[in-house]
C-alpha cells in the first residue's frame, strides 16, 4: 500500500513538473516570439484591397478595375445560415474556444505522430485570420506557433463577430473572389441575401481548397464538398433533414459572372481609370475608390446609339462588302454547331451574328442562336448593292439570292423605321442585313456652364479599337472652325451685315507644290455677301477674304480665347477653312463659349471620389459661368462685414463657385448665337429643324475631299459635337458632308437631351445693342419704304449710318467676280 502511494506521488509530482515545464516552455516560446508579434490595432481599422469602381452620375456601375474582386460586408449583412455553414465547415467551436481550439491541435499532433508529416489541421477561424492578415501560408513550426499566439491575442482584443467579419471579407474563394460578398457575385451573380442553402454550402466549402473544390472547374468534387458541409450543418442542428435533402439534390448552378456592369461606357471608364492612376498610382486599383463621373446613363446610351446609327447608315449608303464567311451547308442540320459558330464570332456595336438558313425570293430566314430564328424582309436586304469604292456601287439586287446563300454567316441589326405607308406613321421594327463599318464616328456633349462631360463616345466600339477619337484624334474641323473666324471679325470692327466679295482667290504658299485655289462647295461665286448669309451658307471664299481683312495675328489672338493653343493653329489663310488639327473635345469646348455667354470652361469627367463607400476624398469644383462672381462679391458683404463675424463672411463667400473667365464679350456672343441659329433655320444645318426648337444654333463642318464630317451645335444648356470619318483619313465620298454624315447623329442625341431643358430659351439681347432694318444686299440702312428690308443686330457703336441706294441705281456697288485676286 505504501509502495502504491509512493508511486502515485511520484507520478503526480512528475505530472506537476511536466505541467510546470510545459508552461515554462510555452512562456519561453512566447517571450521569444513576442517581439515579432504584430499589433492587433491594425485589424480594428483594416483597409481591405477593394477594386476601383467607376460609376455614372446616377450611380450605375460602368467598370471595375483591380486584381482582386471584393465587396466588403458587415456582420449584419451576412445571412445567419451562411455564418452557420462556415462554422460547420471550418470551426464549429468558434464561439466556445479562446481563439485556439486545443482539441483540434491535439488531433493535428496525433496525426503528425502517426504519419510523420506536417499537414494543415487544427486551425480555427481566428487562426486563419491571423495567418491571412499577418503571416505567410508557408507551413513551418514557427509560423504555427506565431499563428497560435496571434489568435489568442486577437480573440482577447476583438469580439467574435468582429473576427468573423474580418474572415468573411478576407478569405480567398477562387476566381479572383475575395470574401463572401464577391464570391456570391462571381459564382451566382447574386447578393448574399439572395443565395439558397445549396449555394451557401457551396461557398462555405471553398476555403479548404478553392481550386480543388471549385464549382465551375470541378463540379463533381465541389458537390462532394458541398454535401459534406450540409451533413455537418445537419449534425450541428443548423438545418432540418428536409432542408438538407433539398439542398443535396440541387443541381450545381454556379457559373462565372463578370462584374455587374450596368452601363456600357468603356471610353468613359478608361478616361476615369487613367485619371485615377495619375492621381494615386497602383493604389488606385486596390484602395477601395469609387469614382462618380459627370455622365448620366440615359444620355450616354443615347450617344452610343447615335454613333452606331451614323456608322451603320453611312455603310448602308456605300454598299455591301460581303458575308463574314460562307459555311458548309451541312451545318444547318446541327443547331449545336451553329450555336458554337455564332458564339465564337466577334461582334461589335449593335450588331448581331446570324446564319442564313433559307434564302427565298425576297427574304431570308436566319438563325440567331439559342434556338431563336427570324426573317430578314426585302426592306432589310435591298440596300446591299456591292461595294466597289466610296463613290461606286454595283447594280441594285432584284432577289435575295444575289446577296446571300444558305449557310452564309452574316451580321444583322434590329432596325426601327416609320412606316411611311401607314396613316399614323407607325414605327416598324425589322431585321436588316448589316456589316462592321469601316468608317468611325464619335460624339461628345458638355454642360457649357461648367464643362461637365455629359456624354462621350470615342468610337463605334471600344473593343474593336480602344482609340478614343474624342480626346486623341486630331482632325481638321473644316467649316465648323469658321465660327471662331467670324467671332474674331466681330471683335475687329465687322458686323453681321458687313459685306465681303465672294469671288475666286489664289493662295500662294512656298510650302505647297502649287498654288492653292479654294472654292465654295458648289463651285459657284456669288459676289458681295453679308457675313450672316455667308456663315449660314458656309461660303469658303468669304471666310478666306474675311480672315485676310482681319489679319492672321489678330485672328489668332482672338481664337486663343476659345481654348485653342496657338502652336496647333496654322498661321496662314487656310485657317479660315479649318485646316488646324484639333480634337472633337477641343471643338466642343470652343463652342461652349458661344453657348454659355462668352466664358471659357474646362471639360472634366470626375465629379467626386469616395473611399470605402462613404468617405468623400475629392469633390470637383470646376470654374463655372458666374457673372455675379466676376462683377462683385455678394451684395450684402458690406453689411456682413460690419454686422456679422468673419466666419459668416467667409461662409457667404464660399457659396459662390470659382468663376470661369470671360473670354469674349456678351455682345460678340449674342451676334454669333444669332448668326448660327440661321445655320439651322435656313443654312447647311436645316435637318435639325426636325427638333422643332428655336433656341438651337450650330455649324456643319466638312473638310477638303470630304475626309471629315462634323456638326457642332448647342443651346444655352448643352453643347454637342459629332464627328464622322475614317481613321486612315480616307475620303468619305461625294456628298458626305457634315449635314449628311454627322448631323443625323447629333439630332438623334439631342432629341433625348433637349427633353431635360426648357423649350426655346434664347439669349437676351445685352444692353447697348440695337436691332435695325437693313438692306439685304448691301447691309446698309434700309430706306423707309423698302419692302425687302430685314432686321439685323448691331453693337450701338457699329450700327450703320448710311442708307442703301435703290437696287436699280447705277451707282450701287457690284461684285466683279471676273477678276481673281492673288494673295
Amino acid at each position: 500500500m505504501k509502495t502504491l502511494l509512493k508511486i502515485t506521488k511520484f507520478f503526480l509530482m512528475l505530472g506537476i513538473l511536466g505541467v510546470i515545464s510545459a508552461a515554462g516552455i510555452v512562456f519561453g516560446v512566447y517571450q521569444y516570439v513576442k517581439p515579432d508579434l504584430p499589433s492587433i490595432d491594425s485589424l480594428k481599422h483594416v483597409q481591405l484591397q477593394v477594386p476601383l469602381r467607376i460609376y455614372s452620375k446616377d450611380g450605375l456601375l460602368i467598370s471595375e478595375y483591380g486584381e482582386k474582386r471584393r465587396i466588403p460586408v458587415t456582420f449584419e449583412q451576412v445571412p445567419e445560415q451562411l455564418v452557420q455553414a462556415f462554422l460547420a465547415a471550418e470551426d464549429d467551436r468558434f464561439y466556445e474556444h479562446p481563439g485556439v481550439d486545443y482539441q483540434g491541435l491535439v488531433r493535428a499532433a496525433i496525426q503528425l505522430a502517426l504519419t510523420g508529416k506536417k499537414k494543415q489541421g487544427g486551425s480555427t477561424i481566428t487562426m486563419q485570420v491571423a495567418r491571412n492578415f499577418f503571416l505567410s501560408s508557408k507551413k513551418t513550426y514557427l509560423r504555427k506557433i506565431n499563428e497560435i499566439f496571434l489568435a489568442l491575442k486577437i480573440d482577447k482584443e476583438l469580439t467574435k463577430n468582429e473576427v468573423l467579419t474580418l474572415y468573411m471579407n478576407k478569405i480567398y474563394l477562387g476566381h479572383r473572389a475575395y470574401g463572401v460578398g464577391a464570391a456570391a457575385r462571381v459564382y451566382y451573380g447574386k447578393g448574399l441575401d439572395e443565395l439558397d442553402l445549396a449555394q451557401i454550402a457551396m461557398i462555405a466549402g471553398l476555403p479548404k481548397a478553392p481550386s480543388k473544390y471549385n464549382p465551375i472547374t470541378n463540379a463533381e468534387r465541389a458537390t462532394i464538398r458541398r454535401n459534406y458541409v450540409l451533413d455537418r450543418m445537419l449534425s450541428l442542428g443548423f438545418i432540418t433533414a428536409e432542408e438538407e435533402k433539398t439542398a443535396r439534390n440541387a443541381a450545381v448552378s454556379a457559373k462565372r459572372y463578370s462584374a455587374n456592369i450596368e452601363l456600357n461606357a468603356p471610353y468613359i471608364a478608361e478616361m476615369a481609370r487613367a485619371e485615377m492612376f495619375q492621381r494615386y498610382g497602383e493604389e488606385s486599383y486596390s484602395g477601395g475608390y469609387s469614382v462618380y463621373t459627370t455622365v448620366g446613363s440615359d444620355l450616354q446610351q443615347q450617344a452610343i446609339d447615335a454613333v452606331h446609327m451614323v456608322c451603320n447608315d453611312y455603310d448602308r449608303r456605300h454598299g455591301y462588302r460581303g458575308v463574314i464567311a460562307q459555311l458548309d451547308a451541312t451545318i444547318l442540320t446541327t443547331p449545336e454547331k451553329m450555336d458554337d459558330i455564332i458564339s465564337d464570332t466577334e461582334t461589335y456595336g449593335n450588331l448581331t451574328v446570324a446564319i442564313a438558313t433559307e434564302v427565298k425570293e425576297q427574304e431570308v430566314e436566319i438563325y440567331l442562336g439559342s434556338g431563336q430564328s427570324a426573317t430578314i424582309p426585302w426592306n432589310g436586304l435591298k440596300w446591299a448593292r456591292r461595294y466597289i469604292t466610296e463613290d461606286r456601287r454595283g447594280k441594285t439586287p432584284k432577289k435575295a439570292g444575289e446577296i446571300l446563300k444558305p449557310a452564309s454567316l452574316v451580321y444583322v441589326l434590329s432596325q426601327t423605321e416609320v412606316d411611311k405607308k401607314s396613316k399614323d406613321q407607325t414605327p416598324v421594327t425589322y431585321w436588316r442585313l448589316a456589316q462592321i463599318p469601316d468608317v468611325n464616328a464619335a460624339l461628345v456633349a458638355l454642360d457649357p456652364k461648367n464643362g461637365a462631360i455629359t456624354s462621350l463616345v470615342g468610337g463605334y466600339d471600344y473593343f474593336q479599337t480602344k482609340f478614343n477619337r474624342i480626346t486623341q484624334a486630331k482632325r481638321q474641323p473644316g467649316s465648323g472652325f469658321k465660327a471662331f473666324i467670324y467671332s474674331a471679325a466681330l471683335e475687329n470692327g465687322f458686323t453681321a451685315a458687313s459685306t465681303i466679295n465672294d469671288a475666286p482667290v489664289v493662295f500662294q504658299d512656298a510650302g505647297l507644290e502649287g498654288a492653292w485655289r479654294p472654292e465654295n462647295y458648289s463651285g459657284k461665286f456669288f459676289g458681295l455677301t453679308r457675313l450672316r448669309y455667308a456663315l449660314t451658307k458656309s461660303r469658303n471664299l468669304v471666310s478666306i477674304r474675311l480672315l485676310r481683312s482681319i489679319g492672321i495675328k489678330k485672328a489668332l489672338d482672338h481664337i486663343e480665347n476659345f481654348g485653342f493653343s496657338r502652336e496647333e493653329l496654322p498661321p496662314n489663310l487656310s485657317l479660315a477653312l479649318g485646316s488646324a488639327n484639333i480634337t472633337p473635345l477641343q471643338m466642343a469646348r470652343g463652342y461652349a463659349v458661344l453657348a454659355n455667354g462668352g466664358f471659357l470652361v474646362d471639360p472634366y469627367l470626375i465629379s467626386r471620389i469616395e473611399r470605402n463607400g462613404s468617405e468623400i476624398i475629392y469633390q470637383a469644383t470646376p470654374p463655372t459661368v458666374c457673372e455675379k462672381c466676376l462683377q462683385e462679391t455678394p451684395k450684402d458683404h458690406t453689411n456682413l462685414a460690419t454686422t456679422n463675424t468673419t466666419d459668416e463672411l467667409e461662409a457667404e463667400t464660399e457659396k459662390l463657385p470659382v468663376a470661369a473667365p470671360r473670354v469674349i464679350s456678351a455682345e460678340n456672343r449674342y451676334i454669333m448665337y444669332s448668326m448660327m441659329q440661321d445655320v439651322i433655320t435656313r443654312g447647311t444645318g436645316t435637318r435639325a429643324k426636325v427638333l422643332k426648337r428655336k433656341d438651337l444654333a450650330g455649324k456643319t463642318g466638312t473638310t477638303n475631299d470630304q475626309r471629315d464630317a462634323w456638326f457642332n451645335g448647342y443651346n444655352q444648356s448643352i453643347v454637342a459635337t459629332a464627328w464622322v470619318g475614317f481613321d486612315n483619313n480616307s475620303k468619305l465620298g461625294n456628298g458626305e458632308f457634315g449635314g449628311r454624315a454627322a448631323l443625323p447623329g447629333w439630332i438623334h442625341y439631342m432629341k433625348k437631351a433637349l427633353t431635360y431643358y426648357p423649350q426655346d430659351k434664347v439669349p437676351a439681347m445685352p444692353d447697348g445693342m440695337l436691332s435695325i432694318r437693313i438692306d439685304p444686299r448691301t447691309g446698309k440702312l434700309a430706306s423707309i419704304n423698302q419692302r425687302d428690308a430685314i432686321f439685323e443686330v448691331f453693337r450701338a457703336e457699329h450700327a450703320p449710318t448710311h442708307v442703301a441706294l435703290p437696287a436699280n441705281d447705277s451707282s450701287t456697288p457690284q461684285a466683279n467676280i471676273e477678276d481673281t485676286e492673288l494673295f
